[in-house]
């Protein structure tokens, strides 16, 4: 089969022939459909210090995909071969103290697809029967294959309740796009989105944005006046790991208002905490997806709604062959576009 390798400690990524995997009693072989490119894999192509610290190559990288099922163990008895499906991408152990505790998005034994083993740049991947989430014969497979950052989106949207609250998401980025779109599915009010790219932020007007800013020409501030907020946003969903994003958040939140961050910083930072104390602002950190509620949350949402289907497909920008695949991992890098997604029926 054709994969997508990271086969030294090195950068770069080789196209392979290698051979296909065979599932287990427990596991599941996919046949590789679509997988969407994600910050993780640019870090495991370019090699930096968290790939060097994480990854034990040889490995296939990729953990965002929506296959057909073509092959299971001898002791699954959930899903049969013919199903379309994609998979949650973290492998809990099932016995820690969280997993136990029906926790197991905190499982600390977690080992995650396409970074601890191989993923679904290939045009096969063996994940356990646990992992497999069953789609609609009818779903769209570039839609199908990013449920994994779009649960990332559903999670942090709806860590408060938003509905009729007005909301602040710092990072235009595909996960911060799908959140907007989640945040206007539920009805909240006003939503305003910051990055510095106009050309994202092009994008935010069709996932339901009210206002769009680029903060490195314009503040908050602004917007949050011209909208008639006097006391500041309701809910902060910080997107982007900046340290002055997040700080512009918390300077224009309520009092009392409810922070959940996602977005992942390259380097330690410091805020200003005697605003968060005298503001009494809540602040949470998000982690990938709950196992499976998240899961139930997106398809429910999809399946009854037209709209969010097609503001959750508009933020897919680029589908590219998957033979074509240095011009996708281009198009990712440059961080200006919307979801990349590589097509492995080309």
């Amino acid at each position: 089969m054709r994969a997508l390798s990271k086969r030294a400690a090195e950068p770069g990524l080789e196209l392979i022939e290698a051979p296909e995997p065979s599932p287990g009693p427990r596991d599941v072989k996919i046949k590789v459909l679509r997988t969407g490119l994600c910050g993780t894999d640019l870090h495991i192509l370019k090699w930096d210090e968290w790939a060097a610290n994480t990854l034990r190559p040889p490995v296939i990288p990729g953990h965002e995909f929506f296959g057909r099922i073509v092959e299971v163990g001898a002791d699954v008895t959930n899903v049969e071969p013919g199903q379309y499906a994609s998979g949650e991408g973290h492998v809990v152990c099932g016995s820690c103290r969280n997993c136990r505790a029906g926790r197991a998005h905190v499982c600390a034994r977690t080992s995650s697809i396409g970074v601890n083993r191989d993923g679904a740049f290939a045009d096969y991947v063996v994940i356990p029967a646990t992992n497999v989430w069953v789609q609609p014969d009818d779903m769209d497979p570039s839609l199908g294959a990013v449920f994994d950052p779009l649960g990332n989106a559903v999670h942090t949207t709806l860590t408060y309740p938003i509905a009729g609250e007005d909301i602040l998401i710092t990072g235009a980025g595909p996960i911060g796009l799908m959140a907007a779109a989640i945040a206007r599915h539920v009805g909240a009010r006003n939503i305003v989105m910051t990055d510095v790219s106009d050309e994202r932020l092009e994008l935010a007007p069709a996932v339901g944005v009210n206002t769009s800013i680029n903060v490195a020409r314009r503040r908050v501030r602004e917007a949050q006046t011209e909208l008639g907020m006097t006391e500041g946003f309701d809910i902060g969903l910080e997107m982007s790991g900046s340290p002055q994003a997040t700080q512009e958040m918390i300077d224009n939140m309520m009092h009392g208002g409810r922070i959940a961050m996602l977005g992942l910083p390259s380097q330690e930072y410091s805020i200003n905490w005697s605003a968060v104390i005298t503001s009494m602002l809540t602040i949470k950190g998000i982690y990938g997806r709950q196992m499976y509620e998240t899961w139930y949350a997106m398809s429910a949402m999809l399946s009854t709604s037209s709209a969010l289907r097609k503001a959750i497909t508009n933020v897919i920008s680029d589908v590219v062959p998957a033979a074509d695949w240095q011009r996708a991992f281009d198009i990712a890098s440059a961080g200006s576009r919307g979801k990349v997604v590589l097509d492995w029926e080309q």
